[in-house]
């Protein structure tokens, strides 16, 4: 890997961590394209520059997650962050057979993108505009609808949350915002477990690629949070379902067209 690649790699996850368009998929057309996704610290670097992403919420959100006098904050967190956890290691094998599956991916992207293009229809009652009003019992919802995410890659963290919050009477405002709270323990927790198994890869250059990536994506992220909330608010989930069913169907052509499709 170069830091040509590094960056489009980079800018990649910056974009779409945070979005409902599935990361996962972007990085194994990506990758694919570039032709490097077999690479064993390919596959590291596109876990660990979600720390880049992740720091991106802290610093936009920092009064939040800072505010220590607000204890009910982290343990709501704790609570919808324990599902994923559990299920993530008890189908560790499931999930690492899947990610090697490009036809699964772009079968997910596709079912996402088309509950996505009628998502707002579903929920149209929303009452809860305020994390303060989430409830613990709302939070461990949020995060059963993460679970799905982790288990059927190509879903999109993102939307699964988004939708899990929605489904619990939260505004598009308000469960798009818990959304990036909860990404926080849940990559940090994903990006450890991948740097602990691949440490061995962590020369001088190596590292110097990851800090690289990580800075590029904190960058994109932020631009990308702040822009979402603003689009969202006003014009909800349409146009990323479209986004995500095209995304499927180019995943689907490269693959039956012979092209080798490199998996994360």
């Amino acid at each position: 890997m170069d830091y040509l690649q590094a960056f489009i790699l980079a800018v990649i996850e910056g974009l779409t961590e945070f979005l409902p368009v599935s990361s996962t998929g972007h990085m194994v057309i990506a990758s694919s394209f570039m032709g490097i996704g077999k690479n064993d610290f390919v596959k590291l670097f596109e876990v660990a520059i979600q720390l880049g992403a992740i720091l991106a919420v802290v610093v936009l959100y920092w009064k939040k997650f800072f505010d220590f006098s607000k204890w009910q904050f982290y343990v709501k967190l704790i609570i919808a962050v324990i599902p994923a956890l559990f299920f993530g290691y008890l189908l560790n094998d499931f999930i690492d057979e899947t990610l090697g599956n490009p036809v699964f991916i772009a079968v997910v992207l596709l079912l996402g993108g088309i509950v996505l293009l009628f998502i707002d229809r579903f929920f149209n009652n929303q009452t809860i505009d305020k994390e303060t009003d989430i409830s613990n019992v709302n939070a461990f919802k949020i995060g059963c609808f993460q679970v799905l995410a982790v288990v059927f890659p190509g879903l999109s963290r993102s939307a699964a949350t988004i939708i899990g919050g929605m489904q619990q009477k939260l505004t598009r405002h308000a469960a798009a915002e818990f959304s990036f709270f909860l990404a926080v323990p849940t990559m940090c927790a994903a990006t450890g477990y991948k740097l602990l198994k691949g440490y061995h890869l962590l020369n001088t250059e190596n590292i110097k690629l990851l800090l690289f990536g990580n800075l590029i994506a904190f960058i994109v992220a932020i631009i990308a949070i702040k822009s979402f909330i603003g689009f969202l608010s006003k014009h909800g989930f349409r146009i990323f379902g479209w986004y995500r069913i095209i995304i499927g169907v180019v995943l689907i052509a490269l693959y039956y067209s012979g092209i080798e499709i490199n998996v994360i």
